[in-house]
């Protein structure tokens, strides 16, 4: 049997209040989504201010990570750079979407939406570093 571990809403709370404040701090109006490794939204944050379309990118990008184990980011240099058929499949290839990766398992992802697509990937690093400060963003041998 194989053991993990698990994103709890407590975790959650955390990052969101977490991410929330580097956004404060920038004066940037943002959604953040946090999903679990199966992209089973956990819990979703819109601050006042942020648009409409906001809450959908940041689960999608959120998703796009939980589900590939990947940053959206990668992603999006994919397509970028030519690999046009990663542009087909169920994913939303624009930055801003993290995996949650802690001792090379993949805990679940962090999306974020509202601003340049750098920095809603700054607003999710801080938000998962706050939270799980040995975490990385890459499994190993990726």
């Amino acid at each position: 049997m194989r053991y993990k571990a698990t994103l709890t809403l407590d975790d959650a709370k955390k990052m969101l209040a977490a991410g929330e404040a580097e956004a404060k701090r920038n004066n940037w109006e943002i959604v953040i989504a946090i999903l679990d490794d199966s992209a089973i939204p956990i819990a979703l944050h819109r601050m006042d201010g942020a648009r409409p379309g906001n809450p959908e990118i940041a689960l999608q990008k959120a998703r796009t990570s939980a589900l590939t184990q990947r940053s959206s980011k990668i992603w999006q240099d994919w397509v970028n750079g030519g690999k046009i058929s990663s542009s087909r499949m169920p994913i939303l290839p624009v930055q801003g979407g993290l995996p949650i990766i802690v001792d090379g398992q993949c805990m679940g992802s962090i999306g974020v939406s509202g601003v340049m697509s750098h920095e809603d990937e700054q607003v999710g690093m801080a938000a998962i570093k706050a939270v799980f400060p040995t975490a990385t963003f890459v499994r190993p041998g990726d």
